[in-house]
C-alpha cells in the first residue's frame, strides 16, 4: 500500500508533464485548398517541404510561426497523395554535449534551440484536398 501512495503522485506528475509537452505540438489543419498548422508553442525558422505526384516538391519557410501550403502553388494540380515534413526550432534550449571552439570567445553558447520535426500526408482528389476517409471509389 505504501508503494502505491508513493508512486501514484509521481505517475500523475509524469502524465501531466507528458500531456503538456504534447499539447504544444502543432496540429495539422486542412481545407479544400490549403495545409497549415495551429501551434500554441513558439516555433521559429520553420521549413515545410511538400512533395507530390509527378515529381512535385516545394519548400516553404517561415521565420516565426509555421508555414502554410496553398494548393494553387502546385499548379497544375495532380490528384494523388502528397507528403509533408515540418521542421523548426523551438524556444526550449538543450545543452550541447561536445562543444567545439567556434571562435566566438565569451559569446560562445553552450545551448541550442531544441529541434522539432513532424511529417504526414494528405490526399488531393478532383483538384481539392480531401479527408482520407471521405474518398470513395466508384
Amino acid at each position: 500500500m505504501f508503494k502505491i501512495r508513493q508512486t501514484a503522485p509521481t505517475f500523475f506528475a509524469a502524465l501531466l508533464v507528458a500531456t503538456t509537452a504534447f499539447a504544444n505540438e502543432p496540429q495539422e489543419r486542412t481545407d479544400t485548398t490549403a495545409l497549415w498548422f495551429e501551434s500554441w508553442g513558439s516555433l521559429s525558422n520553420a521549413t515545410l517541404v511538400v512533395s507530390g505526384p509527378d515529381g512535385f516538391i516545394t519548400n516553404i519557410v517561415a521565420e516565426k510561426g509555421t508555414p502554410r501550403f496553398y494548393l494553387r502553388d502546385a499548379a497544375p494540380v495532380t490528384d494523388g497523395v502528397y507528403r509533408y515534413e515540418l521542421t523548426a526550432a523551438t524556444t526550449e534550449k538543450i545543452k550541447l554535449r561536445n562543444q567545439l571552439n567556434n571562435g566566438r570567445g565569451e559569446n560562445q553558447k553552450d545551448e541550442i534551440a531544441k529541434p522539432f520535426q513532424m511529417g504526414g500526408s494528405f490526399v488531393v482528389s478532383r483538384g481539392v484536398i480531401t479527408k482520407q476517409e471521405d474518398i470513395v471509389e466508384e
